[in-house]
């Protein structure tokens, strides 16, 4: 599919130059002389990215982009414009621009930007795609079984997974307690962030405290990097333990 572009300048006749090259580049291109116009033209249609002026007649460019970002999350911005400063470039940069260009100086920038901001877009949505797909593969609906017991338990933990909970699943080897995991946290609001889990008991006791809270470099003979524990990597997601063993950990160090 051919990514659309729109431009929103007051300059008429650099942003009917714009349209030109772009539109030599193979992409679909709309634009507007001015901010309202053109997030309308943002409601309407599946824009990829915006070239927008800073100085426009109604509203500043910057602050234009946290309205953009509102209508079309995915879609990446590039500020352009005639008076660039460091200032400006860091205030776009923070407000989520792509990238922040001085118009004559970086002319030639405008198109390999699009390039690179039409790759950042496709990326966010192949990896909007995976979550979605992975929520639909470990939801609740996944876990077979109609009798009245898998019901229940279903109901249960739909309700745990609304909150933050801890949450203990028991029951015998085989009987589905890591996709009652996955399921709890991929229908909570957990669920675009890690879900890690860890079988304890086929991990020694010598390494189990290295594997859950990490190392330093050096901390032992074959510590050659720092090493990220568990609880770092499941940070604001899920950890799911299997056959927690019973150990005393003796942790000094903080992330």
């Amino acid at each position: 599919m051919t990514e659309n572009i729109l431009i929103i300048d007051d300059e008429n006749d650099l942003r009917k130059l714009l349209v030109k090259l772009i539109r030599l580049e193979g992409y679909n291109t709309f634009d507007s002389e001015n901010a309202l116009s053109g997030l309308d033209i943002l409601s309407k249609e599946e824009i990829s990215v915006v070239l927008t002026d800073v100085k426009l007649p109604d509203i500043n460019g910057i602050d234009l982009i946290e309205k953009i970002k509102m209508i079309s999350p995915y879609c990446e911005i590039i500020v352009i414009t005639a008076y660039g400063t460091i200032d400006g470039g860091v205030n776009a940069i923070k407000n989520g621009a792509f990238d922040y260009i001085t118009k004559g100086d970086e002319d030639n920038k405008i198109i390999p930007l699009i390039n690179n901001a039409i790759e950042k877009v496709s990326l966010k949505k192949r990896i909007a795609a995976l979550e979605k797909s992975l929520i639909n593969k470990f939801n609740f609906d996944s876990i077979l079984g109609k009798s009245d017991e898998i019901n229940k338990a279903k109901l249960i933990a739909g309700k745990v997974a609304q909150t933050d909970t801890p949450v203990l699943l028991l029951g015998a080897t085989g009987t589905g307690k890591e996709l009652f995991a996955q399921a709890i946290h991929y229908s909570s609001n957990r669920s675009n962030n890690q879900f890690v889990a860890i079988n304890c008991s086929a991990i020694s006791r010598e390494l189990l405290e290295s594997e859950m809270f990490g190392y330093k470099a050096g901390a032992f003979t074959g510590a050659v990097k720092d090493k990220k524990g568990l609880f770092e990597e499941a940070h604001a997601g899920t950890l799911f333990w299997m056959r927690l063993v019973n150990l005393t950990f003796h942790y000094k160090q903080s992330f």
